[in-house]
């Protein structure tokens, strides 16, 4: 089976490819000061999106357009996108603990302990989703408070990487997330969500010899435009 490669785009933006497909998440791009992409280029086969700040949100509709993309998120965003981009766009609409099957895997939306509203005003609730592709399954926590149900998507799933938020302010800081780890159980963790402005700036390879000296798991600290290779 051949690997799954991930990539760091910023912020708290991945795009994970398998055997030709391209799997984005969270892909805020345009005024990213940390992104390594530029929205009007990148490639998308689906685009996941754990809640509707902007931070997240981001391009995911000017992407669809331009690719075709379908788009999963949870149902108060999707009604929103699908008001946006008129009916016959691919839209998902699952809400928490809905899973949504792709022919190249599945993604399943679990809880984030956060708030949510799109930058056109709809509330919504924010998730964390768990993706199925190329026979790996990754855990990307979106933003969330460290909280104790961080541990229940590991006890179904197999994981294989958890993706996880550390600059604080807007979520946990690296000092629960050293705890989120070892809840999540998955034994490589990428940090995300920090240093891109002043308010989440970080220390991960503090972060990281932190959940090293836990003995839980390996964390690989990707600048963004840098990948890592499952195999």
């Amino acid at each position: 089976m051949s690997s799954v490669k991930v990539n760091y785009l910023g912020h708290s933006a991945f795009s994970i490819e398998h055997d030709g497909t391209t799997v984005l998440i969270d892909p805020f791009l345009t005024g990213n000061p940390k992104a390594s992409a530029d929205a009007a280029d990148i490639k998308a086969d689906a685009i996941l999106v754990t809640h509707g700040h902007q931070d997240h949100l981001g391009d995911t509709a000017a992407i669809a357009l331009r690719t075709g993309a379908p788009i999963a998120t949870v149902v108060e965003i999707a009604a929103e996108l699908a008001d946006e981009l008129g009916t016959e766009h691919p839209i998902y609409d699952p809400n928490i603990g809905g899973t949504i099957d792709f022919d190249w895997g599945w993604a399943q939306w679990v809880p984030a302990w956060h708030t949510s509203t799109t930058p056109r005003g709809t509330v919504n609730t924010p998730a964390g989703i768990v993706i199925n592709i190329g026979g790996k399954t990754i855990y990307h926590l979106g933003d969330t408070a460290l909280f104790s149900d961080l541990a229940l998507p590991g006890q179904r799933h197999s994981l294989d990487l958890a993706l996880i938020p550390i600059g604080g302010h807007y979520t946990m800081d690296r000092h629960d997330a050293v705890r989120a780890a070892t809840l999540v159980g998955a034994p490589l963790v990428v940090p995300t969500h920090y240093n891109t402005f002043p308010p989440i700036e970080t220390d991960a390879s503090a972060f990281a010899d932190a959940v090293a000296a836990e003995g839980n798991a390996t964390v690989t600290v990707l600048d963004p435009g840098q990948s890592l290779e499952l195999q």
